[in-house]
């Protein structure tokens, strides 16, 4: 890993230096050279990148805790619409204070070092002197080339970020090796979705076909049943007792008591997973069922294309439908997707009445938003479809001050704010239950992807995504926790849609998890820089020609002996590389609905 490190370093020095290097060895006449005002250029033009350059680096000391991947440019669109970044950057230098006084010591120490000017002699043979020093910037441009393209050789490819595969055991551990200059540099490429080619597009097709056709119930409860969706900021299964009896030798509880009785009355899974790590994958995975894959669907230039979602599909058959997220309106893209989505209605701060419930840095507390969400719903006509966002157990993992000290600490930041959002959702339930929707009602219960995690089989490239997926009735008489198969965040909407009996196409990456026979039992995420295909058993990764490791989770749960030349699963990666092609070849080719699909009509 540290030899992984220093390439990339290498290549990312150069890239940052290449101007300061060209303005140096132009073999200009002295007294250009030693101009002042060339000079000023010449250090303005080192210090500017390796300054901006050290900074990004440092931002991701503390960012990659969060995303186990390096900061690509997609982080200039993700929250191009936040109106209070500028208070949530400062609120993180204060609290990150020793990174941030660290940055502006090294940033003090390389202005003073370089500050002084540089003074080059008058030569005494100005025609040697021109031969000298266009052979010197021609061998130097030569070798800033091969450093910048990784190597020698005609054959060499340009160093990419998949590169830092073959220094790591596994994907995550890429983040501690790349650097985040590098990253950036190379997301300016756009070239992230080139067509693989795996399979004929038709071939694909019948492989994997997001294209939902012969599902349908005939005895739905289409026009009656209520939807409503709850995705939880940051909610790793790991927080939840339900899903861990097992931990700490069996003493382990949790923090989230009524979310443990909750699961205990919803059909739910001991293999769900998200399908990104950002806050801003969730809408299109759950509501959409487009997972994310290399990067966030909302910040990719494909983000116009039309797509469907439970919402759009719901409102042509009568329902009413509304978005609520108590953040500032347009925070994270998200009214933006939910309008594009088809949802009718978006509730976030602007239209919540009582801006003293803002915690100061995101949005308006959990249990404050939670009941203004409930009493929302009683005035949609019904039936209504509605999602909500939560947001309290987000950095920097603070509670209202009433309920300091009221739930566990935990040894994370975050166990207390799972606690207190799990408080807002029993006076959710609480308020709920005295509403005449309630009891005609479907609840999905998730989470938008996980946070820290301190046991091992929560940190390793499986548990990095594993999150709550529940279902849950007041009809129903009891629960039951399903160990066959695996689903995802892009089941959801499959689920809803043939649990309700929807009647028409529809367009999805997941399927009905409901039922006891998914066709095709996995999840695929996409953990940087592989993709992972998970089953009951097995997690499967592949960098995008090979499969590199395979793992059954279930005797090995820390991930710790790669098994992939032992059990045949050329039928899991056939699978995946399909699932692959179908979504760069319909994001490409705007076919992310039915209505924009030629195959609609088969």
């Amino acid at each position: 890993m540290m030899i992984g490190g220093w390439r990339f370093d290498l290549t990312a020095l150069l890239y940052l230096n290449s101007l300061y290097l060209l303005l140096i060895l132009l073999p200009l006449p002295c007294h250009i050279r030693n101009h002042k005002i060339y000079m000023e250029v010449a250090k303005w033009a080192f210090w500017i990148p390796n300054i901006l350059g050290f900074i990004v680096n440092c931002m991701d000391m503390v960012y990659v805790r969060f995303t186990d991947r390096r900061t690509t440019c997609t982080i200039f669109t993700e929250f191009q619409n936040d109106n209070n970044i500028a208070n949530i950057i400062v609120q993180s230098m204060v609290q990150y204070w020793y990174v941030t006084l660290f940055a502006l010591v090294i940033i003090v120490v390389l202005v003073v070092c370089t500050r002084k000017r540089w003074h080059m002699s008058k030569p005494k043979n100005n025609w040697v002197y021109y031969v000298i020093e266009s052979v010197l910037m021609l061998i130097t441009v030569y070798f800033v080339v091969i450093g910048i393209r990784g190597g020698f050789g005609k054959y060499t490819r340009p160093i990419t970020i998949s590169n830092a595969l073959q220094y790591t055991n596994a994907p995550q551990e890429t983040a501690i090796l790349l650097n985040t200059p590098f990253s950036l540099m190379k997301s300016l490429e756009n070239t992230t979705y080139v067509h693989p080619n795996y399979f004929t597009n038709e071939d694909a097709e019948q492989i994997m076909s997001p294209i939902h056709i012969d599902e349908i119930e005939e005895n739905g409860r289409l026009g009656k049943t209520n939807v409503v969706i709850l995705i939880l900021e940051s909610f790793s299964k790991e927080y939840i007792g339900f899903y861990n009896h097992h931990l700490d030798s069996g003493q382990y509880t949790g923090y989230t008591p009524f979310l443990d009785s909750l699961l205990a009355q919803s059909i739910t899974y001991a293999h769900s997973f998200a399908s990104g790590r950002k806050s801003i994958d969730a809408m299109p995975s759950v509501l959409s069922s487009i997972p994310m894959l290399i990067e966030p669907y909302i910040v990719t230039p494909y983000s116009t294309n039309a797509v469907s979602s439970i919402a759009d599909c719901l409102k042509k058959e009568g329902y009413a439908t509304a978005f609520f997220h108590g953040a500032p309106n347009g925070s994270m893209g998200f009214q933006a997707y939910a309008r594009s989505a088809g949802f009718e209605r978006y509730y976030g701060m602007d239209e919540y009445d009582g801006i003293e419930a803002f915690d100061g840095t995101w949005a308006i507390w959990d249990e404050e938003f939670l009941q203004y969400y409930a009493r929302t719903m009683d005035t949609l006509s019904q039936p209504f479809m509605t999602a909500v966002f939560t947001a309290s157990s987000h950095h920097p993992f603070r509670v209202p001050k009433q309920f300091e000290n009221k739930f566990p600490k935990g040894n994370l930041p975050i166990h207390q704010c799972v606690g207190y959002t799990d408080y807002a959702l029993r006076e959710f339930f609480a308020y709920a239950k005295q509403q005449d929707w309630y009891e005609n009602t479907l609840f999905v219960v998730t989470a938008d992807h996980t946070n820290a995690q301190t046991h091992s089989e929560y940190t390793n490239a499986k548990g990095l995504f594993e999150v709550p997926i529940a279902f849950y009735s007041p009809r129903w008489n009891q629960g039951e926790l399903r160990e066959k198969g695996a689903i995802s965040q892009t089941d959801i909407m499959p689920s809803v849609l043939a649990y309700l009996g929807y009647s028409k196409p529809y367009f999805a990456f997941g399927e009905d998890a409901l039922t006891k026979n998914k066709q095709h039992p996995y999840a695929v995420c996409y953990n940087h820089p592989v993709y992972q295909l998970i089953t009951d058993s097995l997690l499967l990764q592949f960098d995008g020609k090979d499969i590199c490791s395979v793992y059954d989770y279930i005797t090995d749960p820390t991930l710790q002996r790669n098994i992939a030349s032992e059990p045949d699963t050329e039928a899991l990666a056939m699978y995946l590389r399909a699932y692959i092609q179908q979504y760069i070849y319909r994001l490409t080719t705007n076919q992310l609905t039915v209505d924009n699909n030629g195959s609609e009509s088969r």
